[in-house]
C-alpha cells in the first residue's frame, strides 16, 4: 500500500510538472551582412535576407514556392483593360512604431520609389505606374501608363515594400515595417536582433525573438553549427562540410534551387569587351562544369543566358558557348586581343572567391592574363555596381525574373541593344502566357547570341539546420530568410 501511494504521489507531481516547451529563439548565419536594413534603398541581397516578409512586407508578397499571394493588400480588382489596379488593404495594419498603416502610407511608397530622385535600386519596377491614389483609408487605385503582365509580380519584391513616411528616412539603421517581427538592434559587423511584434495584424509568428549573425568565413561557419552557436544556416558557404552534416542526425541538410543566376560579367564599357569576339572567346574558355564540381563541390545547373533552369519558359543555350579553348584562342587572334590582360573583381560569397580562381586559371589557358581583386561587399557594390569600375566579375543574380536588367544600358556591364529592349517592351505589355513565354525565349537567345557575359551556373541553395527546425524555405523565389512559418518541433 506504501508503495502503491509512493507511486501515485510521483505520478501526480509528475502531471503537475510544467512540460519542457519548444524554444522560441533562433540564431540564423548569414555570409554576408547587409550594407543597410532599407530594401527600397540598396541592392544587396543581404538586405531582403533580414527584412523580407520579416520586418517589411509589400501589398502582395512570394511564397516558397514562387506564387505571388496577398500581402497588405487582402484582395485586388484588375480593370479590363490591365490598365487600373483597385487594391484593397488589410484592415487594423500598424507599423511598428505605432503608427497605422493607410492607403495613404501606400501612396507615398510609390510615389516615392518612382520619383525622378529616387534611390530604388529597382526603380524600373514602378516606371508604367501613372499615378496613385487612396480612394479611402484601405482602398488604393493605382493606374498604368500601359498593361504590365507582371505588375503583382513586381510588387511582391523587397523593393515594394510599404514604408511610413515618417520613419523612412531612418530605415537604412532602424527599420520600422509592418510584419511580424520589429527591429531590435544592429550590432554591426556581428549581428542583427528581432523580436516579435505584438502588435501584428496577421498570424503570430512561433518565434519571440531572432537573431542573424553574419560570418563570412566557412570554417567559421562550419564550427559555429557544430557548437550549436547557430541554429540554421540557410545558405552555407561551405558545401565540402555537407556530407558531414547529413551524416549527423542533429542536423538536416536542405537542398534547393535559387533564382540566382550566377555569371562572369564583362563590362562593355572596356574597349576589348566591347567586341563580340572577345567575350565570345572567353565563353568560350570557360568551364561550367570545372567550376561547378571545383568551387561548388557540384551542386549548381550549368546555364547559357540569364534565366532559371526551373522556370517553364528556360530554354538550354549552354551549346553556345560549349567550353572549346581552341575556338577561344582563334576568336582572340581574329580580334587581335592576343596577349590580353583584364582585372576580375571579385566579392565575398564562395562561389565568386573560389570560381574566381578557376576562371582565372581557364582564361590563362587561352592566353587571357587576370588580375584578381578581393573586394568586400560595400566595396564591389560601390566600385563595381554603382561606379563600374572593373573589368569582370563574378555575381550571383538572385533576383526572380530579372532577365529585364539586360534592357536597361546604364546597368554595370553596359549592355546597350535597341533590339534587345524591344524585347523587353513587348514582353512587359504582353498577357497571353504563350505569347509571354515565346518572347522569353526570345530574350534568352538575344542575350546569349550577342553573349552579353558569360553565363556560369544557377546557384543551388544549399542550407544547414538543427534538425528540429522546420519551416525554413526549401527553395529562394526571391533572396530571404523568411522567418513568418518557422518554429521548433517538440
Amino acid at each position: 500500500m506504501f508503495v502503491r501511494l509512493r507511486l501515485l504521489v510521483a505520478a501526480l507531481a509528475l502531471a503537475a510538472a510544467p512540460a519542457f516547451a519548444a524554444p522560441d529563439r533562433i540564431t540564423v548565419g548569414m555570409v554576408l551582412e547587409p550594407p543597410n536594413l532599407d530594401p527600397t534603398a540598396g541592392a544587396a541581397a543581404a538586405i531582403r535576407e533580414v527584412t523580407y516578409a520579416n520586418i517589411f512586407e509589400g501589398l502582395t508578397r512570394f511564397g516558397p514556392d514562387g506564387s505571388v499571394n496577398p500581402g497588405l493588400a487582402r484582395s485586388w480588382d484588375i480593370s479590363d483593360d490591365g490598365l487600373t489596379y483597385t487594391f484593397h488593404l488589410q484592415p487594423g495594419v500598424t507599423f511598428h512604431d505605432g503608427t497605422p498603416m493607410t492607403a495613404a502610407d501606400v501612396v507615398f511608397t510609390l510615389d516615392r520609389a518612382r520619383a525622378p530622385d529616387s534611390t530604388n535600386a529597382q526603380k524600373q519596377l514602378f516606371a508604367k505606374i501613372a499615378s496613385v491614389e487612396a480612394l479611402d483609408d484601405t482602398t488604393v487605385r493605382v493606374t498604368l501608363t500601359a498593361a504590365d503582365g507582371a505588375f503583382l509580380f513586381n510588387m511582391a519584391w523587397g523593393d515594394a515594400v510599404i514604408l511610413s513616411p515618417v520613419s523612412a528616412a531612418t530605415n537604412a539603421t532602424s527599420p520600422v515595417g509592418t510584419g511580424p517581427f520589429r527591429f531590435v538592434r544592429w550590432v554591426q559587423g556581428d549581428r542583427v536582433e528581432l523580436e516579435r511584434f505584438e502588435g501584428y495584424w496577421g498570424s503570430k509568428p512561433a518565434l519571440a525573438r531572432a537573431t542573424f549573425r553574419f560570418i563570412p568565413d566557412p570554417t567559421a561557419a562550419f564550427a559555429a553549427m557544430m557548437a550549436g552557436d547557430v541554429d540554421a544556416f540557410p545558405n552555407f558557404p561551405a558545401p565540402e562540410t555537407l556530407d558531414q552534416f547529413r551524416a549527423d542526425p542533429r542536423f538536416s541538410v536542405i537542398v534547393g534551387s535559387t533564382e540566382g543566376e550566377t555569371i562572369l560579367a564583362m563590362n562593355h564599357r572596356h574597349p576589348a569587351l566591347a567586341d563580340l569576339r572577345v567575350r565570345r572567346a572567353i565563353a568560350h574558355a570557360i568551364d561550367r562544369q570545372e567550376i561547378i564540381d571545383g568551387a561548388m563541390f557540384g551542386l549548381g545547373t550549368p546555364i547559357g543566358s540569364h534565366f532559371a533552369p526551373h522556370h517553364p519558359a528556360y530554354i538550354d543555350l549552354t551549346g553556345m558557348s560549349a567550353h572549346d579553348p581552341a575556338m577561344a584562342a582563334a576568336l582572340l587572334a581574329e580580334a587581335g586581343a592576343e596577349g590580353l590582360s583584364l582585372r576580375l573583381a571579385l566579392p565575398p560569397p564562395t562561389y565568386a572567391r573560389r570560381g574566381g580562381e578557376i576562371v582565372a586559371a581557364q582564361l590563362a589557358r587561352v592566353g587571357i592574363r587576370t588580375e584578381i581583386t578581393n573586394l568586400e561587399w560595400a566595396q564591389w557594390l560601390e566600385q563595381v555596381f554603382r561606379g563600374h569600375d572593373f573589368d569582370l566579375t563574378i555575381v550571383s543574380h538572385t533576383e526572380p525574373m530579372d532577365i529585364g536588367i539586360y534592357a536597361r544600358p546604364d546597368y554595370y556591364f553596359g549592355y546597350d541593344s535597341a533590339g534587345y529592349r524591344a524585347i523587353i517592351e513587348e514582353l512587359s505589355v504582353t498577357a497571353d502566357p504563350e505569347a509571354r513565354t515565346a518572347l522569353m525565349q526570345a530574350a534568352q537567345r538575344k542575350i546569349a547570341e550577342d553573349q552579353v557575359n558569360a553565363f556560369l551556373f544557377q546557384l543551388a541553395k544549399a542550407g544547414v539546420a538543427n534538425a528540429k527546425i522546420e519551416g525554413l524555405w526549401e527553395n529562394a523565389p526571391v533572396p530571404a530568410n523568411d522567418l513568418t512559418a518557422v518554429r521548433w518541433r517538440d
